[in-house]
């Protein structure tokens, strides 16, 4: 710690710029709209990179490189289900949801879209998913918190409390100057900063080996040291296994913090260029880190030695080659994309609590009359309130970041996928279906989780969600207002197509 560290230099860059940054967006933010969506003046590029790195937190680093070099090709099943959900979110629901929020009462968070959207129980719709988004989205916070303080506790010698605190500041900082704008335009430098690192470091891995056919000798001398199968796909899972790792797709179409960069896009034009530009980014991040993980594997049987520095922690691995492949001022910059995955992520999750605390309690019950600039202080302040919540639950340093992210992703994807797909596609589906199906969803993922299965709990609870949402709606019958608004606003997605 006393002596000069490139990569001080470099993480203090990084972290003035995106402070700036937030500092500028703060001069553009006049209202609450601006605060929490940034106007709907998004274009498709800020929108598609903004969308990709703030859905890839630091799990994408540490949990799944770290997953892929204990256990092989088996875990890249997370990867292949997350391309294909994250595909078709773009395709059925980004362009729909942008025009459907603006159809009903041009809302600015997820709760206030249920409510106006189904036109009954408004109040228990903004209440049960407000909550629903609060509990999950607390938990998914410390995940980035946690990452955060492993990061500066293993690089600087900190204690895991003050890496914890550190790591947390700049993140609450920006986004509580800033808000949605600063959020997004930070995500784009952090999404170029991932793509960097994801692409260079498994490069120089196989370089540090000695070449491919050097790294696949590597890996089947691995097989045959510690009986793992590392190179197949299926061997070392089940199929339930396989089914979990894909289901991690199902939970895109209920992630508040994805959703809200299509519903912030200037028009659905835009959000078919962000498509194209968050798709190619996304392939070619989950292509690197999991390349990562798994010429890992090479590189620390051809380095024995090395292997200490894991410490008996397989998440730590990026870290690792990049202290030890690299020079300082370089890995300064690739430790600076861990940072970003994990800022990327927590910032716009801490806004979207914000909004929910703000917009859906604050101005829906206790002050529909507030001002403005009062909801945009307001909006601060529970940033701040959810960040200390957040930071509270990341207290122990034994908690697992991929555990975290697991349940929190688990829980939304169950409780809004279904809901947020029939609501942009079915006309006919009721507030009482969207409320029971949201319940039940909601429920069946904390039930299953604490039997301890091994189906991952997003499976029971998005299909429980999705059957009883269609069963209660069509027992019910939808008010013909809601119908007609939901033909208005389909056609109006159409003709932009």
């Amino acid at each position: 710690m006393g002596q000069f560290n490139p990569m001080f230099v470099t993480f203090a860059v990084y972290l003035i710029t995106v402070l700036l940054i937030g500092v500028a967006a703060y001069y553009a933010t006049h209202n609450f709209g601006d605060y929490i969506l940034g106007g709907r003046r998004l274009g498709g590029f800020v929108t598609g990179m903004s969308a990709g790195a703030s859905d890839m937190s630091g799990w994408l680093l540490m949990g799944l490189p770290g997953a892929v070099y204990a256990a092989g090709l088996c875990e890249i099943w997370i990867a292949i289900g997350l391309t294909i959900g994250a595909y078709l979110n773009w395709l059925f629901v980004a362009g729909r949801l942008r025009t459907h929020t603006e159809y009903n009462n041009n809302a600015l968070t997820l709760p206030e879209y249920f409510a106006h959207r189904f036109g009954e129980y408004e109040k228990a719709l903004k209440v049960i998913s407000a909550t629903i988004i609060l509990f999950f989205f607390t938990i998914y916070c410390s995940s980035g918190i946690v990452a955060g303080a492993r990061l500066f506790e293993n690089l600087f010698g900190l204690s895991y409390t003050q890496a914890m605190w550190l790591g947390a500041g700049a993140t609450i900082a920006y986004t509580f100057i800033g808000g949605f704008l600063a959020v997004s335009w930070t995500d784009t430098i952090q999404a170029s900063l991932m793509f960097f690192a994801l692409i260079l470091t498994p490069i120089m891995v196989i370089v540090g080996v000695g070449g491919f056919n050097e790294t696949a000798a590597a890996i089947q001398l691995a097989v045959e040291q510690n009986g793992i199968k590392y190179n197949s796909l299926l061997t070392g899972t089940s199929f339930i296994g396989i089914i979990s790792a894909a289901a991690w797709g199902l939970g895109y179409f209920g992630q508040p913090h994805i959703l809200a960069r299509f519903m912030a896009a200037e028009n659905v034009a835009a959000l078919k260029k962000a498509r194209r530009f968050s798709i190619i980014w996304m392939i070619l991040c989950l292509a690197g880190t999991c390349a990562i993980g798994y010429v890992g594997i090479a590189y620390f049987i051809k380095h024995p030695n090395a292997v200490a520095a894991l410490g008996e922690n397989p998440e730590r691995i990026f870290i690792v080659f990049a202290q030890l492949l690299f020079n300082p001022w370089i890995a300064g910059v690739l430790l600076s994309a861990i940072l970003a995955a994990i800022m990327s992520t927590l910032s716009c999750q801490l806004l979207v609590c914000s909004s929910a605390i703000t917009e859906d309690f604050y101005k829906g019950f206790l002050r529909p009359t507030a001002e403005q600039q009062e909801l945009v202080w307001v909006g601060r302040l529970m940033v701040l309130a959810v960040a200390v919540v957040a930071i509270i639950l990341a207290a122990d340093p034994n908690n697992s970041v991929m555990k975290l992210v697991n349940y929190a992703w688990g829980g939304f994807g169950a409780a809004f996928g279904p809901i947020v797909l029939l609501s942009v596609l079915w006309k006919r589906i009721t507030a009482k279906g969207a409320l029971c199906g949201m319940l039940v969803g909601a429920i069946t993922v904390v039930a299953w989780k604490s039997l301890g299965t091994p189906l991952y709990e997003i499976v029971p609870g998005f299909i429980a969600c999705g059957i009883v949402a269609i069963v209660v709606s069509l027992l019910d019958k939808p008010k013909d207002a809601v119908v007609e608004r939901f033909i208005e606003a389909d056609k109006a997605y159409k003709a932009q197509l």
